[in-house]
This record gives C-alpha cells, sequence and structure tokens, in this order.
C-alpha cells in the first residue's frame, strides 16, 4: 500500500490511500525497499526473494485524487487516536482504486537473501543485496534493464545502502563479518570499519563534512559511534589501475574534446578480475579511469573489440564499441561500450558501459546438486586469446550474428557467436587439433575481386606451431543452426587446419598478422625462446571439384633467433617492411625486414617490467 501522509503544524495527521500494488507470488511475499521515479510516474520496488518490480503509480494517484478523505467523503482532515483505529478506514477504501500489477520484473536479480536499497541517481537506478552486489539499471519503454553490475571489496557480501556524495565518490555501505563498513568505490578502500555484531539489526549512518555517526542497536542498547572530520595525512602520489598486475591491453580509440588535447581510450585486464576503461591525455600524460568492469570471477586475460557503426567506430553520439573479455574460469563477458565527450568532469570523457552477454564452459557444473560430492573431471579452462571475426555481416551472412575465435588453455580453439538483440553467447564450433595449451588466435577476412570472401584464423601453441584454418564452412553452418534452433546448437567440428608451420622451438606469445598491399598476407610472431619469426601466405581457391576449398601457399619464411634475451610478448607489423618486437628484457626494437633476413633498425630501453603486451594504434 502507498499512503499519503499529511501533517499540518497544530492539527492531527491526514492520511489518504494513494496507491495498491500486487507483490508476485514467492514464498516470502514483501517488499524490503521502493523509490518513485517522479518524472516518469513509476515506483521502484525491491522485495523479500531479490528481485525488482516496477509498478505505474500515475494512474493511482489519478484515482486517489478523487478520494482525497478516507472517511465520510468529507472536505474536513480525519483525526485518528491510533494507527489501529485508522487501519480498517484505510481498507474499506482500497476498492476505489485499481489494484496495480508490475509493468516490469526482474525476478530474483540479487538472489533468494533479497535486495536492500533501491536508490535513484543521474536518472539511472541503483539498486543493492545480499549476494555482495550492487546493480546500475536504466529504464527502457518502461521496463528495467540492467546495465551492469559492481562487486565492491572482496567479503562485502552484505551490501545495504548507496550513497553519493557532492564531489563525485560513490560510498558503500554494508557488513563485512560482524563490522559495519563504509567502502569508497574511487578509493577502492575502507573508509570505516566499525564492529557491531553484524548486519541483523537496525542502524543509521549519518556523514557531513565534520563528523561521521553511525548509530545501531546491539542486544538490545542503543550505541553510538561518533568521530570527528580529521586531516588527511596521507596522500597519493600516484594512483594505480590495478591492484594486481595488468595482463592485456587494447587501444579502442583517439578522441577529440573541445578544449582539450586528442585523448585516447584504453582497456586494460588484471589478474585482480577486473577489466578498466581509461583515457590518457596526449598533453598531461595522465591516465584516469572511466568505468571498471568487475564481473570476472578470475583473472583477466584477453580482450577483443568489433566497432561500433560509422568510421572506425565512430558514430553520431561518439566512440562505440562492442568489448570481449575473457580469463580464467572459461569465462566471457560482452559489453556494449559508449564514450562520449563530456567537458564538465575531470576526465574529458564519459564513459557508458552495458552489459550484453556471458558464458561460462562449466555453467552446467554450477548448477548440479551436492556437487561439493561429486570429482570434476575436466581441469579448470582458462582463455588465453580473443579475435572477433571480422565481416561476418554480409550478404551471404544476412544476420546480426557476431562471432569471436578463443584460444584455450585445454588444447582447443573454440568459436563463440553473440547475438546482441537476444543478449546471447554460444558456442559454435571448436576443436582439439593442438593437443596442448593455445596460447595466440588472430582471425582475419580475405576478399577476391570477384566478391567471394574467406574468413581465415590463425591460432599458435605451446610447442611453437601455428595453424591456419578456414572457419568460412562452420560459420555458415553455424548460423544456419542457430535460424533453426532459436539460439541453441551443439557445437560444430572445425575442419583440420590448412597449413601448419613450426615457427618456434617453444610457446609463441605474440602474434599480429598484417595485409600488404598485393593481397598477401604478413605473419609476425614473437616467442618464448626470444625469436621471432614472419612467414608472407598468399591465399587461393583450390582449382577443380576435389579441392574446391581455400589453399594457403608460404611464398617465404624469415626467422631471427635470439631476436631478444627473454620472451617476446608484443609483436607487430607497421609495415611491410617494417617490425616492431617488445620483450620481458624491456626491450623494444625496430626491425627492417629485407629478402632473408629482418635487420635491427634501433631499440630502446624501456622501464616496464615483465612486460605482458603491446597495442600499437596509428596517428
Amino acid at each position: 500500500l502507498w499512503r499519503d501522509v499529511t501533517h499540518r503544524p497544530g492539527q492531527a495527521p491526514w492520511v489518504r490511500l494513494m496507491g495498491w500494488y500486487l507483490l508476485p507470488p514467492c514464498k516470502q511475499r514483501w517488499h524490503t525497499c521502493a523509490a518513485f521515479l517522479p518524472q516518469e510516474g513509476l515506483l521502484v520496488c525491491g522485495d523479500r526473494r531479490g528481485s525488482l518490480l516496477l509498478f505505474s503509480c500515475s494512474s493511482s494517484s489519478g484515482s486517489a485524487a478523487e478520494s482525497t478523505n478516507i472517511a465520510n467523503g468529507g472536505t474536513d482532515p480525519v483525526v485518528e487516536d491510533s494507527s489501529n483505529e485508522l487501519e480498517p478506514s484505510c481498507l474499506l477504501h482500497k476498492g476505489a482504486l485499481p489494484l496495480e500489477s508490475p509493468l516490469s520484473v526482474l525476478f530474483g536479480l540479487h538472489g533468494k537473501t533479497g535486495v536492500t536499497s533501491v536508490t535513484i541517481h543521474r536518472g539511472y537506478i541503483y539498486s543493492t543485496g545480499r549476494d555482495g552486489v550492487y546493480r546500475q539499471l536504466r529504464l527502457q519503454d518502461q521496463q528495467l534493464e540492467v546495465l551492469q553490475k559492481h562487486r565492491p571489496c572482496k567479503g562485502l557480501q552484505w551490501i545495504e545502502e548507496l550513497r553519493f556524495t557532492s564531489d563525485g565518490d560513490l560510498l558503500v555501505l554494508g557488513f563485512h563479518a560482524d563490522n559495519f563498513v563504509v567502502w569508497s568505490s574511487r578509493t577502492g578502500e575502507n573508509l570505516h570499519c566499525i564492529p557491531c555484531g553484524g548486519g541483523h539489526r537496525s542502524w543509521s549512518y549519518y556523514s557531513s563534512p565534520l563528523a561521521e555517526v553511525f548509530a545501531f542497536i546491539k542486544s538490545g542498547d542503543v550505541m553510538l559511534y561518533h568521530r570527528e572530520a580529521e586531516p588527511c595525512e596521507q596522500q597519493v602520489l600516484l594512483a594505480s589501475l590495478h591492484g594486481r598486475e595488468i595482463t592485456c591491453v587494447r587501444h579502442l580509440g583517439a578522441m577529440e574534446v573541445p578544449g582539450h588535447a586528442t585523448l585516447n581510450v584504453f582497456v586494460t585486464g588484471s589478474e585482480d578480475t577486473t577489466a578498466c576503461v581509461l583515457v590518457l591525455s596526449e598533453n598531461s600524460r595522465a591516465a584516469m579511469p572511466l568505468a571498471r568492469l568487475s564481473d570476472h570471477i578470475s583473472s583477466v586475460r584477453a580482450l577483443a573489440f568489433a566497432m561500433g557503426p560509422g568510421d572506425e567506430g565512430f558514430g553520431d553520439e561518439g566512440l562505440s564499441a562492442l568489448l570481449f573479455s575473457a580469463g580464467g574460469r572459461a569465462q566471457i563477458e560482452c559489453y556494449q561500450l559508449l564514450c562520449t565527450g563530456d567537458t564538465v568532469s575531470k576526465s574529458a570523457v564519459a564513459c557508458q558501459v552495458i552489459h550484453v552477454a556471458s558464458h561460462r564452459l562449466d555453467k552446467h557444473w554450477e548448477q548440479k546438486k551436492n556437487r561439493h560430492k561429486l570429482v570434476k573431471m575436466d581441469p579448470e579452462t582458462r582463455y588465453m586469446s580473443l579475435s572477433v571475426v571480422p565481416g561476418t555481416t554480409t550478404k551471404q551472412l544476412p544476420t546480426p550474428w557476431k562471432f569471436l575465435a578463443a584460444a584455450c588453455s585445454d588444447g582447443s580453439v573454440r568459436i563463440f557467436g553473440l547475438l546482441e538483440a537476444a543478449r546471447k553467447l554460444v558456442l559454435v564450433a571448436e576443436s582439439f587439433h593442438h593437443q596442448r595449451c593455445v596460447l595466440k588466435v588472430e582471425a582475419f577476412l580475405h576478399t577476391w575481386a570477384e566478391g567471394k570472401r574467406r574468413h581465415l584464423l590463425c591460432s599458435a601453441a605451446t610447442d611453437g606451431s601455428i595453424a591456419f584454418w578456414d572457419i568460412t564452412g562452420p560459420i555458415v553452418d553455424a548460423v544456419d543452426a542457430l535460424h533453426q534452433a532459436e539460439g541453441e546448437m551443439q557445437p560444430l567440428a572445425l575442419d583440420t587446419p590448412l597449413v601448419t608451420i613450426m615457427a618456434h622451438s617453444c610457446g609463441v606469445n605474440s602474434l599480429h598478422i598484417h595485409k600488404t598491399p598485393e593481397g598477401q598476407y604478413l605473419v609476425a610472431s614473437g616467442s618464448d625462446d626470444g625469436s621471432i619469426h614472419v612467414c608472407l601466405l598468399e591465399v587461393a581457391l583450390g582449382r577443380g571439384e576435389a579441392a574446391a576449398g581455400t589453399c594457403l601457399q608460404v611464398l617465404e619464411r624469415v626467422s631471427r633467433p635470439c631476436a631478444h634475451a627473454a620472451h617476446v610478448t608484443g609483436i607487430r607489423v607497421l609495415r611491410p617492411d617494417l617490425l616492431l618486437s617488445a620483450s620481458v628484457d624491456q626491450r623494444l626494437t625496430l626491425w627492417n625486414r629485407l629478402p632473408g633476413e629482418l635487420v635491427p633498425l634501433s631499440s630502446t630501453f624501456f622501464h616496464v617490467p615483465d612486460l605482458a603486451e603491446l597495442d600499437c594504434w596509428e596517428v
């Protein structure tokens, strides 16, 4: 029930019934929190089952205006001595109002432990729960849509409330074991930790620039914690981007914002299980985080982009892209990123993140009952590298499916299909040809003058071998199967590779493919043994009925042993005659590619230790 209570000085409170809302059936059927969206005339509720509900309150308030008084239909305020006497008269007038059903229900969004709070801030809806997660949502055609979820500090499972501060920080209030915790999302640290006995109690928290107060009930006693503001003696000289080592980096694009130098947008992944979208100004050389993605339960090892519509992802609204992130526990996450200029904010760029889809290979295992009594037969698979298959929306494939290739630690190369509209990520094909951990994948598209196209894939493993695949057939077959089965299918088997090259004596740590003006492909790779290998490939159509498929010819191979003194973890072909390599030996080397040899042009020492990855872009 929604009741409006009006109190004027010297008069008894005046109560009227405004609305009457039906909660969806479940075992524990009561609401735990609510918030109004006055502009839209809507009400958002959270219930004990962990669901979020959206109700319309415009029709209720219209009806309620007709019955402003509860008793006698008069115009005088209703005077009641107690709430018990007031209750029956309220119930009598329920019939005057329609019983509202929810417009939108996100059932069990926060799990079975319930929703603890709902907050409206800058047009977005934020919900918290006792599942250790707070979520950002928006309204889309009077439907609730989850944009992304955030996990604050480790162990803070019981989140009670969010507070947005005037200086742009977001404080997360909750309980960690038997302590009340105030956690800052900007600095990533606990501001307060107050022993109170845990979450099952009434409490209240208030903060101002002068002091902070926390009141709570413990064993029937009302306790008060008071702390006056103290000058901060700690200064952060250089803020960290991640809590543990960075494993991958990708350059998303450059942006021009009025009054600012060119701004470059990057995404990094880390062992701390998060991915970070950050902006780097060419003037200040300072990196500022825009958004942090915390959906992974293990380390983020690989990133890949599919740029949005327009030239290089630049639309009318800004820089847009689909971001894929993958890593430990066989987990892939997909997000829609939209970066726009924001002259008000300190970073000059605003980044909107929408979570699109996710995939776990062992999801069936997570849903098994009594799995603690069983032994899991397959080891945990880790994704080592990702590559988006280019050019899959053509006349041959009139579909919104996008395809993603993944290198896996269990020895397989896997192809996934993403249907963005249905928010589905499906495993469509796989092959265990390598029989050992696959470290790198790179997909590329070859087109002939007459319009024929071939989707090709290059994969590299820990034995130093590089395999080249034609994945056109499996992609076409997968699209047909997905259309017929409405987004569900058994994975297809990839054909055997067209060509396999033993390029190195051990693992291939870096791989890059560059198309030459002649329509050939330069494939450069770097290895654990410090060597660099470059091969020149030509793609041709097989002749005759028996060999109607794709034919790959290796025209030239160049190898440079001991190019670096340690693992070569980054390599890029900048031009057909120019290569760039980077290594754990902290050297960045430019190579001139001549017929039959690689000649070093220059070598620069850099101060990044234990280099994980290299990315380049053209200015």
